[in-house]
């Protein structure tokens, strides 16, 4: 019997640890019929709930397969609509063809009439816009854009303006007009002034030619005006009022004056030699001036020379054959030997003022085409060495290299001619009185010895 206690209480223990509210029980509970009694009562008590969730479950899944019932209800007729608009989809896109093709018969030749009015609306709106003319006649091609971009039929009043223009621009390009219009200058003022139009070749004004620029709308003096002649015929042509004139004009419409002004002056192209073209420039500098100074003493020596020459008698210390001559004079008894000597040592100490700085001409008109060389090897070098780092896309890059080679090749040469032409002067000049000096010594030795022989 209190093996059965055992079980009976180890097993309500265990059905107690199970719930939360068994522990309460079983410490209410003094015995094994109150126990009993309590598990009996709870087991009722849960049936209950039991219940209680299970009508709730089954209610919920009532709700549930409503709505499931009508999500798909919703999926079917969002499937049919789907479908109904994927035929009118369809359907719209052949009327739209349908109605093309009744459009294209319809128009008949008014569709070849359209193709032409944009095909040459399009080519106007360039020439137009670009067009000296429309300095004088501004705002022409906003119609021009409007019917070259248009996708339905132009208007009769549309087709006029597009004959307007064009007729505008074919009759203006006949003429010389003067008119006065706004001139923006290069420092950014703007003068109203008035201007000559050639046609549609170009426009001159007080500064020369000018340029219209089409993008701003604006008369610009050019950046860069061409050769002085053809400017001062502008100049000359702003005075005449009738009749004939010459004038230069560009044929090509201003691309030629545009290029004019990217082309480099003398100036510039002097300072594309760079330090080499300064050195070469340098050498002429100097080697010129030494060439002048020697030019310059040697023209009075070789005077001073031609003066005694006609006074041999009274010999002067103020030139070399003077001082020559003097030795002569003093080493007159000498005997011929002592004489000749005497007078070769008197020629050799006039020597070295005589050809001074004369070899010193030679030698830069040597140097000179030399630099250029080397400023032409460092041109190429710096031309390889942005083909290596910008490669041979760009010219404009290597231009830069190429030009400074050439510049210095050309300065050298120009800086040689005019020293190899001061040298020979100089030169002839020193071996002139060398000459007369040496023709005199021999002269006072044979004398000399042809007395010691009387």
């Amino acid at each position: 019997m209190k093996q059965l206690t055992k079980s009976i209480m180890f097993a309500a223990a265990l059905t107690v640890s199970a719930g939360a509210a068994m522990p309460v029980m079983a410490d209410n509970a003094q015995t094994l019929d109150q126990l009993l009694q309590q598990v009996k009562k709870d087991r009722i008590s849960e049936k209950k709930v039991n219940k209680k969730r299970e009508a709730e479950f089954l209610s919920d899944r009532s709700k549930m397969q409503s709505r499931l019932n009508k999500s798909e209800s919703d999926l079917a007729a969002s499937v049919q609509r789907g479908e109904d608009l994927k035929a009118a989809f369809s359907a719209n896109e052949q009327t739209i063809v349908d109605k093309e093709t009744e459009l294209e018969n319809a128009k008949g030749t008014l569709g070849e009439m359209f193709g032409v009015v944009r095909q040459a609306s399009g080519e106007a709106v360039g020439r137009i816009s670009t067009s000296v003319v429309s300095a004088q006649y501004p705002n022409r091609t906003q119609l021009l854009e409007k019917l070259s971009e248009a996708k339905k039929l132009p208007s009769l009043v549309e087709l006029e303006d597009l004959w307007f223009a064009l007729q505008t621009e074919m009759t203006e390009s006949g003429k010389v007009v003067r008119f006065k219009t706004d001139v923006t200058k290069l420092d950014g003022n703007v003068v109203s002034e008035e201007i000559i139009r050639i046609g549609s070749f170009g426009l001159i004004g007080e500064e020369g030619f000018l340029r219209y620029d089409a993008e701003n709308e604006q008369v610009q003096p050019l950046g860069r005006q061409p050769d002085s002649h053809m400017v001062s015929s502008t100049k000359s042509f702003l005075d005449v009022q009738s009749g004939l004139a010459p004038l230069y004009i560009d044929p090509s419409r201003g691309q030629i004056l545009g290029l004019l002004t990217q082309k480099a002056t003398l100036t510039e192209r002097y300072h594309e030699g760079g330090v080499v073209g300064y050195i070469i420039t340098a050498v002429l500098f100097i080697g010129l001036l030494i060439a002048l100074e020697r030019i310059i003493v040697l023209t009075l020596m070789g005077g001073k020379i031609r003066a005694q020459l006609k006074n041999l008698s009274n010999p002067s210390d103020k030139n070399p054959l003077g001082r020559i001559l003097k030795v002569g004079q003093e080493n007159k008894d000498a005997d011929v030997e002592t004489l000749e000597l005497k007078l070769d040592e008197a020629v050799l100490r006039e020597l070295p003022k005589i050809e001074r700085g004369v070899s010193l001409i030679k030698i830069f008109a040597a140097i000179a085409p030399l630099l250029g060389l080397l400023g032409t090897v460092t041109g190429m070098i710096g031309t390889f060495q942005s083909i290596t780092l910008f490669g041979t896309g760009d010219p404009k890059i290597m231009a830069g290299s190429i030009s400074m080679a050439l510049v210095t090749t050309a300065q050298g040469l120009i800086a040689a001619l005019p020293l190899i032409l001061a040298h020979s002067l100089a030169a002839g000049r020193a071996k002139t009185i060398l000459s007369t000096l040496d023709e005199r010594s021999a002269g006072i030795v044979a004398a000399h010895a042809e007395q010691e022989k009387a």
